[in-house]
């Protein structure tokens, strides 16, 4: 008995060594591996630092990518060393998954980052604040869009990966893909609009038909292209409403855009004036109007007689201007202008009603006897008939009744 003891004291004594000295061995190998990762870390630090004095662009990206470098390398190197040295228990699996799964998640943080930064610094190339930004536009629509597909590839992959560690996952995986013929045709029944919205996204971004800042009309408002995302397009509008538009309303309908080859523009303005204005005169205002504001972009002045009818004299003006704000206030300026020069200046022009009235002495008389004059003046009904008579028939006597309304006449004023 005493030697049965012994020997499970011994055993148990042999156990807690070689538990011990796996635990000591996964510290070590730990250290091991944080150690690796500090090294790695010093060393993207003097790269950085060497590049940063050739390269501008390398201190700004180390700032955006440091703290998730720093991160998964950590992180990493605990996953390796618990993969490596960890004894196999329920412990040990669930810290190793969790490891895999955050070094996943920490390098789509720094790829994301990292594309953040380049695309980023590419948008910066192309300023939209300058005068002829056409190309700049253009070019900043494209690189915004792409810069959203490739982030939500990157967030979906990391996704994805993350997912297929678990078993289960995968399991679910290869039973779906064993009906990937009916799955694929209900994903894609459902999901018609949504990728319909997708690739026209792709298209209006690389056809060139609308840009970031372009001036459009849709659904009958006018106002600026804010955004442009995979599936849908931000318009601002004037009165800084927003109208959210998918991106196959671009593909399948019309829109007006007034800046797709350039953001020059031209506008009228109408005035109806009387026929005594003088289109002359105008003209010469217009031109002093147009050398005192900076609205005006020197390319089209014009002031027509458009019409003469209905007793006014209608004139339009049609001048040009930089960009569709700078047109509407132009126009809104002449407006103001004119106005007060023809109440100042040429009054004479304001417009007028003219209304001619006839001579009463030259009306014609009706003839108490004319029975045609009597039957156009009472004809229609046997009651206006018997007005008639009574109206036209003579009498000598006025107090006498009336020969059909039995009631006497009233008495003439003394």
């Amino acid at each position: 008995m005493a030697r049965l003891v012994g020997a499970i004291d011994d055993e148990f004594v042999e156990l807690a060594d070689v538990e011990l000295r796996v635990w000591f061995e996964l510290l070590l190998v730990a250290g091991i591996a944080v150690g690796v990762a500090l090294l790695l870390m010093l060393v993207v630090e003097l790269v950085v630092r060497v590049l940063a004095r050739r390269r501008s662009w390398a201190a700004p990206l180390a700032r955006e990518v440091r703290p998730p470098l720093r991160l998964l390398l950590l992180v990493s190197g605990l996953w390796v060393a618990i993969d490596f040295a960890a004894p196999i228990t329920r412990l040990s699996e669930i810290a190793e998954r969790v490891l895999l799964i955050g070094t996943i998640g920490l390098f789509a943080w720094l790829l994301v980052e990292a594309v953040d930064f380049g695309f980023t610094s590419a948008l910066s190339r192309y300023p939209a604040d300058v005068a002829s930004n056409r190309a700049a536009r253009r070019a900043r629509t494209q690189l915004e869009f792409l810069q959203r597909f490739s982030l939500v590839i990157i967030i979906v992959v990391a996704v994805s990966a993350a997912l297929l560690t678990f078993p289960q996952m995968q399991a679910m995986g290869a039973s779906l893909l064993a009906s990937a013929g009916l799955a694929g045709i209900v994903a894609g029944i459902a999901a018609q609009s949504t990728l319909a919205n997708v690739f026209a996204g792709f298209q209006i971004t690389f056809n060139d038909a609308v840009r970031v800042d372009d001036i459009v009309i849709v659904e009958g408002e006018w106002g600026r292209i804010e955004e442009i995302t995979l599936t849908y397009v931000v318009v601002r509008i004037w009165d800084d409403r927003r109208l959210v538009v998918p991106s196959t309303h671009f593909t399948t309908q019309a829109f007006e855009n007034w800046t797709r080859t350039g953001s020059e523009l031209l506008g009228s303005v109408e005035f109806d004036l009387d026929w005594r204005v003088s289109p002359g005169a105008m003209r010469d205002h217009l031109a002093t109007l147009l050398e005192k504001t900076p609205l005006w972009d020197t390319r089209v002045s014009v002031l027509q007689v458009s019409d003469a009818l209905g007793g006014m004299v209608r004139v339009r003006i049609l001048v040009s201007a930089a960009d569709a704000g700078a047109l509407f206030d132009l126009r809104n300026y002449l407006r103001e202008e004119f106005v007060e020069w023809v109440q100042v200046e040429s009054p004479a022009s304001m417009p007028r009603t003219r209304v001619v009235m006839p001579d009463t002495d030259s009306a014609p008389t009706i003839d108490p006897a004319d029975e045609s004059a009597r039957e156009q003046l009472f004809s229609g009904t046997p009651e206006a008939q018997q007005r008639a008579q009574q109206m036209m028939a003579p009498s000598a006597d006025p107090d006498a009744p009336a020969r059909s309304g039995g009631t006497s006449r009233p008495e003439a004023p003394a």
